[in-house]
């Protein structure tokens, strides 16, 4: 009986080898927006509800989402941030600028680092599972060493969205949550009641643990080895919603370690491959947390390198 399933077993896989098909692909379903889409909730942007995120601001009010980027800060290995900055052809007055023709003093930046470094928008293409990606996108026919040839950053359109704060310090009875503490789908559930939030189609989901503006500064070691963040099953309810974007305020959108039965990172497949929902990670949302801002207008533009993965980024959130 053994040897006659191994040998259907093997009949099976000669069979997807020889048509260059896989189980994954079989599995594999089309987006929401049709077999070809490459934006995923991106296309959640319309002016209906640009314009229902304009009628948010009230105060008049804006702060940065995004925290600011050190060379020194720590990574996800092997990442890192090195900045340089030169006078090239003047060297404050040693020597003329030979294009300008007067005594021009100036300064030019050089940048090299990992784009998903610190603030960090996830694009469709970063994540996925047996190399299969996005919308049935195969790693294999798109990840070029010279840039994405699909899936790319520099086609999403700014993201411009109805922003809601879901505040876990608050919900938890505490000012910072601990190292690999979770967040479950029945605490986002609770917290949405306690807090009288919504989350609705298209919006941009902020989650505040406190854990960057504890740990960071005080503790980079423990900042970068641990983060608390959401379970698998909150990625899943999250993703039903049918947000436009999820993010947080640690540098993993989930536990890590993750708890017993969880696989890490694996809301990064849940949101990014299975529904085309972006991910936002370290977001300076303790100000939000702070004056107890619920709802806002989230508005992201995002640099478009052409290829790029991810993009070191800076939203806006206004009230």
């Amino acid at each position: 009986m053994l040897r006659t399933t191994l040998s259907a077993a093997s009949l099976l896989l000669a069979t997807a080898l020889a048509s260059h098909t896989t189980w994954a692909d079989e599995a594999c379903q089309s987006s929401l927006w049709g077999p070809e889409d490459q934006l995923g909730a991106a296309n959640w942007v319309s002016p209906e509800r640009t314009k229902a995120a304009a009628a948010l601001v009230k105060e008049g009010q804006s702060h940065p989402l995004g925290i600011v980027i050190e060379p020194s800060m720590p990574s996800y290995p092997p990442r890192y941030t090195q900045l340089q900055v030169v006078q090239p052809m003047q060297h404050f007055g040693l020597e003329q600028a030979p294009l300008v023709g007067w005594d021009a003093s100036y300064n030019d930046d050089m940048l090299q680092m990992w784009l998903g470094t610190g603030p960090q928008l996830d694009g469709l293409g970063h994540m996925g599972e047996s190399g299969m990606f996005y919308n049935c996108n195969k790693g294999s026919e798109f990840s070029a060493i010279t840039g994405l040839t699909r899936l790319d950053i520099s086609n999403v359109p700014p993201l411009i969205a109805r922003g809601v704060l879901l505040d876990m310090t608050k919900h938890f009875g505490v000012e910072a949550m601990a190292p690999a503490q979770g967040i479950s789908a029945h605490d986002i559930k609770a917290a949405m009641a306690a807090q009288a939030v919504s989350i609705g189609q298209g919006d941009v989901v902020l989650i505040h643990t406190g854990w960057t503006a504890a740990q960071l500064n005080t503790n980079p070691q423990l900042w970068a080895s641990q983060t608390p963040g959401i379970t698998n099953d909150a990625a899943v309810y999250l993703a039903s919603l049918q947000p436009m974007a999820v993010g947080t305020d640690s540098w993993s959108a989930g536990a890590l370690p993750p708890k017993e039965g969880d696989k890490a990172f694996y809301e990064h497949v849940t949101l990014l491959k299975e529904h085309g929902v972006y991910l936002l990670e370290t977001m300076n949302s303790g100000r939000l947390a702070q004056e107890g801002v619920q709802e806002f207008m989230f508005v992201l533009g995002q640099a478009r390198l052409k290829g790029a993965v991810q993009m070191i980024i800076n939203p806006v959130a206004m009230w």
